[in-house]
């Protein structure tokens, strides 16, 4: 049994609620003398349309030890990625959704076999498990406009949101979760590679999280569980590892101007030292790879640091005064630096700019 399907008792009483529903309407709309567009037997549609019910529902679902079926609503560069990853990754991937069909047809053209259609329900009976891969403000009125059954799932990408913005979706017998891969979606392609050895944080309903652990290592990624309530934290620290990184080469690069460089000449300059420092922080942890004048106890050097900055590169010197903060707690806690030698410092970093 799949870890979101709640089994058949509650896919077959499910299925007659909705079906007594469906014909009530229906008998109620034909007294009326409203005429309802025929469908071909065992065939139906969702919401206001004509449901038949002359055998189990149609909607797709896997064999025993098969990989579950997977629709994606959204063709941006992250549904694109997603779908073409998973695809290679040998999940089958049924169909697509999105308003602009010319997302559509190039994710159709890198992920064959699937279907478009230009609203997200219309996929529904294509999948197993629905992938929201829309923005983060569109997530709740999206899985809103979904009508699971009984055995599928919903998961949306986003790095902030938790799964509890699914509930619109939710019905008896399905499950939500969330699936972020912590790369930058510049480009599918060069995503699609990036995914290897990428983490993936996943939250939500239990089976389903067992589940799409599975779907991340199968793309070559590293699945990492959050605890329920996390995501704003981790995703200020994903910020962090990217934007954050941009922001502080930003800063480097403003001061290279100083000096009469260009972005190119100065990120040349730099940026080997800062890979060397990534790869110090690999192997021997944070506290560690710190160097500089913060662990020497330098004063002095930092004094002049923020009368240069002050003079030549005004805008870089408050991101220089919170970074060398921080750097004077990290070699306190490493013991590296006296409570004297960190006064001082502290000292010249409260002297105005």
């Amino acid at each position: 049994m799949k870890a979101w399907d709640q089994g058949d008792v509650v896919l077959r009483e499910a299925r007659e609620r909705r079906e007594a529903q469906l014909e009530a309407t229906a008998a109620e709309l034909e007294a009326h003398g409203i005429d309802l567009d025929p469908l071909p037997p065992g065939h139906h549609r969702h919401g206001d349309e004509v449901h038949a019910h002359d055998h189990e529902h149609p909607h797709a679902r896997s064999e025993p030890g098969e990989h579950p079926v997977v629709g994606v609503v959204g063709a941006g560069p992250v549904g694109t990625t997603l779908g073409l990853a998973f695809s290679r990754a040998g999940w089958p991937v049924a169909a697509v959704a999105s308003r602009d069909a010319g997302r559509r047809e190039a994710f159709r053209r890198l992920v064959p076999g699937a279907r478009g259609f230009a609203e997200p329900n219309a996929l529904v009976d294509d999948v197993e498990i629905v992938f929201l891969t829309v923005p983060d403000d569109a997530i709740a009125a999206v899985a809103g406009s979904l009508r699971l059954y009984a055995g599928q799932a919903v998961v949306h990408t986003s790095g902030l949101l938790g799964p509890e913005v699914l509930a619109p979706a939710m019905a008896a017998g399905t499950q939500a979760a969330t699936f972020h891969p912590l790369v930058a979606f510049a480009d599918p392609m060069l995503a699609v590679d990036a995914l290897q050895g990428a983490t993936v944080a996943i939250e939500g309903d239990e089976g389903l999280a067992a589940h799409l652990a599975e779907l991340a290592e199968a793309i070559g990624a590293v699945p990492v569980r959050l605890p329920p309530g996390s995501k704003a934290t981790y995703h200020a620290a994903a910020v962090l590892s990217a934007g954050g990184v941009v922001s502080l080469l930003d800063a480097i690069v403003e001061l290279g101007r100083t000096l009469e460089l260009d972005e190119t000449a100065t990120l040349a300059i730099f940026l080997p030292l800062v890979e060397q420092t990534a790869a110090n922080v690999r192997a021997l942890g944070v506290a560690r790879a710190l160097t500089g004048p913060t662990v020497r106890g330098d004063a002095g050097t930092v004094t002049a640091h923020l009368d240069a900055i002050a003079r030549s590169a005004p805008g870089v010197e408050a991101v220089y005064r919170a970074l060398v903060e921080r750097s004077v707690a990290i070699a306190e806690d490493r013991r590296a630096l006296a409570p004297d030698a960190a006064q001082r410092l502290r000292t010249a970093l409260a002297r105005p700019g």
